[in-house]
């Protein structure tokens, strides 16, 4: 008689237990998440996490802005370490799996390796980025920005909150200044299990989103000054109206992104309108202005049709237009082989599966930078995040889980 292994799963139940667990810690009315970073309830947490992983044997370090490395020795102590992981900090109104599935399904690979008594060759890690969503401190993706080099350690502690506090008071007030450089803790490879945070898996009926890549994006504040003046005494054609020619801004930017489908993405989300008086022409709009592809090279010329449709405008209209780029990330192609073992990984499951390109920024876009690194999507209920209703259901974290342990596996040999 044939004796047919089965694949080593994880205790999806166990996971959902310790989200419950960790999610009490900020919990809002409408079953949401309120718990910025840097703050009593980030702390608290932070706590939470460790004291599970301390449980578990692991060995605990912290850099210096705050990251959190959670390790399992491997058999061959010389290897670097396969990691996973994000973030614990959520939005103001935040949901209940954004960041925090990946932590604790990180942890879960952990439990259920020592359950188990399974040795990996390289040690595994579980990893707590700080300031991820960047709600109380910009720049967003802050400590693995830091652990990559996006950004100097300086330019983070000395960034401020709305009060006036800084990265560096309060990481040193919840105690997580840890000793380590930032970017001198080794890699071998990154792993990321994440919901979606978008309509397509649920959509299309798959359980796991194989992430290839993740959206590159600029951001831009564009201001458009007019005149301001009476609403009935001037003439349509004598005006300088500084909206009208907003507008038109605000719909081209859409156009571009739908002339570049299916990755073009194009949004105008903030706008501020002066002097915002019903019997008042306008005469300074400012807004903000988003673009994103997945090619870097679709990503240039959006960019560059936009650029010239203002200049074009600007002369047309005879008004003044200022376009400031305040942000941009390129598009981050994640490694092939990381991309691979994910692919084997949820076949070997037998879970529904599509390739998703991630609209959102996350920590393995910069981990990718120093490392190979690769993602792995489940589905949200109807697609939302960041608000308090976010979902997604236990059979299908579980999956991810599963998938994220023999991804991980595979690389730790």
């Amino acid at each position: 008689m044939t004796t047919v292994q089965q694949p080593l799963l994880t205790n999806g139940k166990r996971l959902w237990q310790s989200l419950e667990e960790l999610n009490k810690i900020g919990a809002t009315a409408k079953g949401g998440v309120k718990r910025l970073t840097l703050t009593d309830l980030d702390r608290q947490a932070r706590d939470l996490v460790i004291g599970w992983g301390k449980a578990e044997g692991l060995s605990i370090r912290i850099d210096k802005i705050g990251n959190i490395f959670m390790r399992r020795a491997g058999g061959d102590p010389s290897r670097a370490p396969i990691m996973a992981g994000s973030h614990i900090d959520t939005q103001p109104s935040g949901g209940r799996f954004d960041g925090n599935f990946g932590v604790l399904a990180a942890l879960e690979v952990v439990r259920t390796l020592n359950q188990h008594q399974v040795q990996t060759a390289a040690p595994i890690e579980v990893a707590i980025w700080t300031n991820e969503e960047g709600s109380r401190f910009v720049p967003v993706m802050m400590g693995s920005g830091v652990f990559c080099g996006a950004f100097s350690l300086e330019h983070a502690y000395a960034a401020k909150d709305v009060d006036g506090k800084s990265v560096l008071e309060e990481l040193t007030r919840i105690g997580y200044v840890g000793d380590e450089t930032p970017g001198e803790h080794p890699i071998g490879a990154y792993f990321e299990a994440h919901i979606e945070q978008g309509p397509v898996l649920e959509d299309e009926g798959k359980i796991i989103g194989v992430v290839p890549a993740v959206l590159g994006l600029s951001w831009y504040d564009c201001t458009v000054t007019g005149l301001e003046a009476h609403a009935g005494s001037t003439p349509m054609p004598l005006r300088r109206d500084a909206l009208q020619v907003a507008t038109t801004i605000m719909q081209e930017v859409v156009a571009i992104a739908n002339r570049y489908q299916p990755y073009g993405r194009g949004t105008v989300g903030f706008v501020q309108n002066s002097p915002n008086s019903r019997n008042v022409i306008p005469g300074e709009v400012k807004f903000s202005i988003d673009i994103r592809n997945v090619n870097k090279a679709l990503l240039d010329t959006m960019q560059g049709e936009l650029t010239a449709f203002i200049e074009k405008t600007a002369q047309h209209s005879g008004l003044a237009i200022k376009l400031e780029q305040v942000s941009h990330f390129p598009p981050c192609p994640f490694h092939e082989d990381c991309v691979a073992a994910v692919r084997r990984a949820t076949e070997k499951l037998g879970y529904p599966h599509m390739d998703v390109v991630s609209g959102a920024g996350h920590d393995a876009v910069y981990a990718a930078r120093v490392a190979p690194a690769g993602m792995i999507f489940v589905p949200c209920k109807d697609g939302i995040s960041h608000n308090e209703i976010e979902d997604a259901k236990p059979e299908h974290l579980e999956a991810g889980c599963n998938v994220l342990l023999h991804a991980m596996l595979e690389r730790a040999g």
